[in-house]
């Protein structure tokens, strides 16, 4: 029995996107990412397209939306940003961070060789110019807002099962291109509510205590039977949170021992494609202090939360 933190606040008009706010073929949209970028707010999302009614889908795209305040969104009229040939099946799961006045989105990709993460850039989210993409498998790439002593930093979750599931790695580059210096940052043992996998989810944000950073969390339960679209569903989805040193990433300052959100509300465990999932995408920190979480809700919709920042820190330390 796991509840969301009552320092929580979800918006009490979620969710705030779904399948009929596109203006083309879409079915589920969720898992965005969510930065502030040349004075507007900006959501990238996952639009799995197909028929919702009939619980039918055809294929993923990602779709771009524009804010005023971060509530209220326009969606452009066409995706942005699509990838599919004879060996990738689709790019997924965008998460946005910006860095010296540019905008990067790493992003997964379905290959027929395993799933791989890349990294692209862009100025207009008209154009993209992919940086790398990483070897399979990998995935749930997101990128510090900042050099940190010269080198880009990213929190990743490779395929690579231990006794207890997977756990979530850090790595750095010079230059966007090139990652190396990979170590294991949060083992899967250490959260208690994962029993299958946990990996990163928003990108951290800054903090006079440290990255404030969420994570995502998978706890299986088999006497779960259909919860959604599919025959069974046996996992939930949470997502936690934790402090990283400001200097060096690589070590963990504190960490809330329970979840931060747990899918409690009747969007988040009831009539989506998954049920009982929760999977924040993207956090900001607004100048009154107030942080906006960003997350999809049943793999069908975007939703948003809202808290203040300095009872996160708590929480974590």
């Amino acid at each position: 029995m796991l509840k969301s933190d009552t320092i929580l606040k979800r918006y009490e008009q979620n969710p705030i996107l779904t399948y009929k706010d596109v203006p083309y073929n879409a079915a589920l949209t969720f898992n965005a990412g969510v930065a502030k970028y040349n004075g507007k707010y900006v959501m990238v999302f996952r639009n799995d397209y197909g028929d919702f009614n009939a619980q039918r889908l055809d294929g993923t795209n990602i779709g771009v939306a524009f804010s005023d305040d971060g509530i209220k969104w326009e969606v452009r009229n066409r995706p942005c940003f699509i990838m599919k040939d004879e060996d990738i099946k689709r790019a997924y799961d965008p998460r946005l961070t910006v860095i010296d006045g540019k905008c990067y989105m790493c992003f997964a990709i379905d290959t027929q060789h395993g799933i791989c993460g890349g990294i692209a850039v862009t100025e207009d989210f008209e154009k993209f110019d992919i940086l790398s993409v990483s070897v399979p498998d990998n995935r749930n790439m997101v990128l510090f807002p900042e050099r940190i002593n010269d080198r880009f930093i990213r929190l990743e979750r490779p395929f690579s099962y231990n006794s207890k599931g997977l756990d979530m790695w850090i790595s750095r580059s010079p230059d966007l291109h090139y990652w190396g210096d990979s170590k294991l940052l949060l083992d899967v043992a250490r959260v208690s509510y994962a029993t299958d996998k946990i990996g990163p989810a928003a990108p951290p944000i800054k903090t006079n205590k440290g990255w404030l950073t969420l994570f995502h969390a998978v706890d299986i339960d088999e006497s779960r039977g259909k919860n959604g679209w599919e025959p069974t569903w046996k996992k939930r989805y949470t997502a936690g949170i934790m402090l990283l040193d400001l200097n060096d990433p690589y070590k963990i300052v504190g960490m809330c021992e329970e979840p931060l959100i747990v899918p409690d509300a009747i969007y988040e465990k009831d009539g989506g494609y998954r049920n009982n999932v929760i999977f924040p995408g993207g956090m900001i920190l607004e100048e009154s202090g107030e942080v906006k979480i960003y997350y999809g809700a049943a793999d069908t919709v975007e939703c948003l939360a809202t808290a203040d920042v300095n009872d996160l820190i708590r929480l974590c330390l």
